[in-house]
């Protein structure tokens, strides 16, 4: 049998961190989803309703890798009252030729909130405005601040508006992301003035009701949502998707069952045999993304499971490069 490689969070977060290269790979893992040859299933979701939890199973093969991961990612959504982390997990890799176990990559979510933050770039390379300066975040957890982040590699962000519910948290995200990005940050007591002046906004709750009215939504803007990701969650008002005149899902199969689409169908907004364009088609060229300056456009990113096998090879790629790791030989 062969060695197994053991990776650490402390290790991975020296290894991967969210830069370029990051969002590079995931890009690619979308383009290669839209060839049509990746196999994804559907997300297994194991609800946890009586400790307000639930776990992801998320996977995907990829012709022409190496190696393909399983993600098992568990949100408990009411650890931080008992100062614990809300999502953790792990990544399983195996060999794409034998089916071998070949890493395990104990990261605690980190890789999700690498993947996760890039896919929100992705988003922002291909559908912002390219003088988009002024993002909105929705959100003061650890995805909200790395989509900021985020949307830094990608477009010259002059100043951000921050709103939460717990406002504390949303000025020691603020003041944090300040002294790390060195740009103007505040943080908004009016959700609708933070989100209908912003070029871009990104949405980072798990919230089950909508936090985003779709008359606030302004010509030219590009909204990234990507806190809804299972049956219950929703954060904008299904009336934004028939507002926007560009609507792209990560994928369209799964943003229909979990994603904000689920709202929009389940309102009767959009017909059930309406297609749309995938964020991969736009990568891959396939169909078009922003045509104009004035066009507002949704995003809808559910989080997929070529984002895991795509975060997960690199990973695996630098480890071994740098010799990272422990080695266990069963």
């Amino acid at each position: 049998m062969p060695d197994i490689k053991i990776l650490t969070e402390a290790e991975l977060r020296g290894l991967v961190p969210l830069d370029s290269d990051a969002v590079d790979c995931v890009e690619q893992g979308f383009t290669t989803l839209a060839g049509g040859k990746v196999v994804m299933p559907p997300i297994m979701t194991l609800p946890v309703s009586d400790q307000n939890g639930e776990v992801c199973v998320k996977t995907a093969y990829v012709p022409g890798l190496d190696s393909f991961a399983m993600k098992m990612s568990p949100g408990f959504f009411d650890n931080p009252k008992i100062g614990l982390p809300s999502t953790t997990g792990l990544m399983v890799v195996f060999s794409s030729r034998t089916g071998l176990l070949e890493a395990l990559l104990l990261d605690n979510g980190y890789l999700t909130d690498v993947r996760t933050a890039a896919a929100g770039a992705v988003a922002a390379r291909h559908l912002a405005r390219a003088d988009a300066s002024h993002v909105c975040i929705i959100g003061a957890g650890v995805q909200a601040k790395m989509q900021l982040k985020a949307m830094t590699l990608v477009r010259d962000v002059k100043s951000a508006a921050i709103w939460a519910r717990d406002a504390a948290k949303a000025e020691a995200a603020a003041a944090g992301l300040r002294e790390e990005l060195g740009i103007e940050i505040h943080v908004s007591t009016s959700i609708e003035q933070a989100v209908s002046s912003a070029d871009i906004v990104v949405a980072t709750t798990p919230a089950a009701e909508p936090v985003i009215m779709a008359e606030w939504l302004q010509p030219g803007q590009l909204v990234i949502a990507m806190g809804s990701d299972q049956e219950h969650k929703c954060e904008l008002e299904p009336a934004c998707l028939t507002k926007a005149d560009l609507y792209v899902p990560d994928s369209q199969s799964q943003c229909a069952v979990k994603g904000e689409l689920r709202s929009a169908l389940g309102a009767g907004l959009i017909a059930e045999d309406q297609s749309f364009a995938e964020l991969g088609g736009i990568t891959s060229g396939q169909a078009a993304g922003r045509s104009s300056a004035s066009e507002l456009i949704i995003a809808d990113l559910t989080g997929t499971g070529v984002q895991d096998t795509a975060i997960a090879t690199l990973a695996c790629s630098r480890a071994n490069a740098a010799g990272a790791g422990a080695t266990f030989t069963s």
